[in-house]
């Protein structure tokens, strides 16, 4: 079947929660975050999520079933961890429109999909009018890692070539269970930028 990217806001985000909240739990499971999610933190997570104002769903659909969705929402409505590096690095959080996740099933993988992702996402920024910068963090592990996967390439040169920028310096530190593990450890997770 073919691909379909519909940008969802408002209202309207509400049907593709219970897919975003599978596909985080299913996609982030891998390397290199290594999830070990739960649906309760999901629907608290999601709930908060689609209450700000701005904020907007990307899905992907392959017939009637979403493969894949990317959010976004000004850097205002996320968690203080994730604005702090920027206000002590003097950025006016206010103007930045922080893209969330980023989820696809891997067999859809390769198409494109991501791509869209990162220009409806831009666009829906645009078009708030108010936001000067879009930015994303992505989980730093060490490459010798014992799970780390021989295949695995890392994803900088596809946001390099989209005109993102590392961020040197400005890491958010966040918890979340690791698969095989008992408790929750702190990760790093690195932003990267991009002018509108």
């Amino acid at each position: 079947m073919s691909i379909t990217i519909e940008r969802l806001t408002g209202p309207a985000m509400a049907a593709a929660l219970p897919a975003l909240a599978r596909l985080r739990i299913a996609v982030f499971r891998d390397w290199p975050y290594l999830y070990d999610g739960t649906l309760a933190y999901e629907e608290n997570y999601l709930r908060d999520f689609a209450q700000s104002e701005g904020a907007v769903i990307v899905a992907a659909r392959d017939g009637a079933d979403i493969v894949g969705v990317a959010t976004g929402a000004p850097m205002t409505h996320h968690a203080d961890e994730f604005a702090e590096p920027f206000k002590r690095a003097g950025y006016d959080v206010g103007r930045i429109f922080y893209f969330g996740e980023s989820v696809l099933l891997r067999t859809h993988r390769g198409r494109g999909i991501g791509h869209r992702f990162f220009d409806e996402r831009e666009a829906h920024a645009r078009r708030l009018a108010s936001f000067t910068h879009t930015a994303f963090c992505g989980v730093v592990r060490p490459d010798d890692h014992p799970l780390k996967p021989a295949s695995y390439f890392k994803l900088d040169p596809f946001w390099t070539k989209r005109g993102y920028v590392k961020l040197d310096g400005i890491v958010a530190h966040f918890s979340w269970k690791d698969i095989g593990e008992d408790e929750k450890t702190e990760k790093p997770m690195q932003f990267w930028i991009k002018p509108l």
